[in-house]
């Protein structure tokens, strides 16, 4: 079957199943250097009708270029392709190609990475041990401008945040201590969130009267307790 007629059955029965016209098929980046996600895995998302999977990335030159280059509705990135740089890599997604939706798949369930990672713009997370049957619906969610996570990632990170409840503490927040707890500046932070050095002054000073902590190693002990440095 030509390319031609095998998108022309994916949009017919695209549409049939959805029963709603749909002008195309959601159209995949996926980016996985270290094969996180399984070939078998990328092989489903071939054969799903709603699906079209237009290229492959192996590295953070490639993911960049062929964003801008394809456009895709939905980047599929793996998390170890970036390693350190994956959550900046996001950020300047969301900000140099704002129409496609990223979804994370990651050897790492942590919630705080999730966090970092939805606080960064991703649209969804999901553990490379789940990727088989939870990619697509992840893929899906986001193409709809919906936030997906897995269930056993959701429930982590809904736990996470009712840790934090005594302080009240906003994700942003979270963040912010996060970042001081680990010894990076004002100026170094608003580098890394995006923000100007006075908004994370402002943060900082929300976190010390919420918290009731007046010094960085009261926050040091506090995000310590709370798991928040690791991954």
């Amino acid at each position: 079957m030509s390319s031609q007629l095998r998108l022309s059955s994916r949009l017919h029965l695209a549409q049939s199943a959805n029963g709603a016209l749909q002008a195309q098929p959601i159209r995949v980046l996926v980016a996985d250097g270290e094969a996180l996600i399984a070939p078998g895995t990328r092989e489903l998302l071939d054969d799903e009708l709603d699906m079209e999977v237009i290229a492959h990335a192996d590295d953070l030159a490639s993911v960049t270029r062929l964003v801008h280059a394809g456009n895709p509705d939905v980047l599929v990135l793996e998390g170890r392709l970036a390693d350190r740089s994956c959550i900046e890599l996001i950020w300047q997604l969301r900000e140099s190609a704002s129409a496609t939706q990223i979804v994370l798949v990651t050897a790492d369930t942590g919630p705080q990475y999730a966090q970092r990672a939805l606080t960064a713009g991703a649209s969804g997370c999901v553990p490379g041990q789940l990727a088989s049957g939870e990619l697509a619906k992840a893929i899906r969610a986001a193409a709809r401008g919906e936030q997906y996570l897995s269930a056993p990632l959701a429930a982590r990170l809904e736990e996470l945040h009712r840790s934090l409840t005594q302080g009240a503490l906003t994700p942003r927040e979270v963040e912010v201590l996060r970042l001081i707890a680990l010894g990076h500046t004002s100026v170094e932070i608003a580098r890394q969130l995006h923000l100007s050095p006075r908004t994370v002054e402002t943060h900082r000073a929300h976190i010390h009267k919420k918290l009731d902590l007046t010094t960085r190693s009261q926050l040091v002990r506090y995000a310590l307790r709370r798991r928040l440095l690791q991954s």
